[in-house]
């Protein structure tokens, strides 16, 4: 009989249960709970159902911590009972913020599964992070699409899928799971320096506002990510097709006639896919809302706006980068 992360779990790997090939996976791992519980589970699921030819497992060392060679050490001999490869990156670079160190990992864990040809890459990922990530972003002001910003799967590129199997398992069931099967969890003891925001949400926002507000409030915060993934996709799916739409099929540029008429969300949803895919840059506030004012002025023919190295055009009905 499966305990309830197991038919969580399973739940998650239905979406490749189906598909006509099976697939090449690169799982993260760091050695703590949700990583030991993500292992136990695949491998198991594995064994049975064949979801995945390949299995590797790879972990990255940002060497901020005086034990990290014995938990490599740790990591290794627990691996080594799968019988599957794991490697190894170490980064020499100490002194980096969070989120440097998290645009490095990613970037190792994409060029290393092109080259070995994994189509999936799997992070341990669980419901508690979703909230924390969702606190973090909003106190830095982000919008509809940073709140829902850790899907179950997101395509990196042609060839990669982001894999997040656990995202719908809070981090008290997979303790739980943990203890139930004896799993050796590696303590990490950066988890509590509250210096780091996600720290401080999880040791201590978190639980006062569980106490002062609701019991219920990480449920109701799910409840709302859900509904907001679900309209940030709407909004994303309308804005694709306009951009498909309005995009010149020969050189860098668009004519916004076809989006002028839409709702001014519409509007920077379509200009961020157009910067983002061909110079591969968030469109910020600022000059978002600049482009707009110009596009929406009647009285305005024609202008140039420069951002960066770009020079954005905007004449008539048609925006042309330089």
């Amino acid at each position: 009989m499966h305990t309830f992360v197991q038919q969580k779990f399973l739940k998650a790997l239905k979406h490749y249960e189906n598909s006509n090939r099976t697939l090449s996976i690169l799982i993260a791992v760091s050695g703590g709970q949700d990583s030991l519980c993500l292992i136990q589970l695949l491998e198991t699921s594995n064994v049975i159902n064949q979801y995945f030819k390949n299995i590797e497992y790879i972990y990255i060392d940002h060497q901020w911590r005086f034990d990290s060679k014995k938990q490599i050490k740790h990591l290794i001999n627990y691996i080594n009972t799968t019988k599957h490869k794991i490697s190894i990156y170490q980064i020499k670079y100490k002194n980096m913020s969070e989120s440097i160190s998290r645009r490095i990992r990613y970037q190792i864990l994409i060029r290393h599964a092109k080259i070995h040809r994994q189509q999936i890459i799997c992070t341990g990922h669980n419901k508690t992070d979703h909230l924390e990530t969702f606190f973090v972003n909003l106190i830095r002001g982000t919008g509809l699409e940073g709140l829902s910003s850790l899907p179950l799967i997101r395509k990196l590129n042609e060839q990669t899928y982001l894999f997040r199997p656990l995202i719908e398992i809070n981090r008290a069931d997979i303790l739980w799971f943990c203890r139930k099967w004896n799993l050796p969890i590696w303590s990490d003891k950066t988890n509590f320096n509250y210096k780091n925001y996600r720290n401080r949400i999880r040791h201590e926002m978190l639980p006062y506002l569980k106490q002062y507000f609701s019991p219920q409030i990480e449920k109701h915060i799910s409840n709302f990510l859900d509904l907001s993934s679900l309209e940030n996709e709407y909004i994303k799916q309308n804005a694709i097709k306009l951009y498909l739409i309005s995009r010149d099929k020969d050189y860098i540029g668009m004519n916004y006639r076809f989006i002028k008429v839409q709702h001014i969300a519409l509007q920077k949803r379509v200009l961020q896919i157009f910067f983002y895919y061909h110079f591969n840059k968030y469109l910020n506030k600022k000059i978002g809302y600049e482009i707009l004012k110009n596009l929406n002025n009647k009285q305005i023919s024609k202008i140039v706006i420069i951002w960066h190295n770009l020079y954005i055009n905007i004449n008539k009905n048609w925006i042309y980068i330089q």
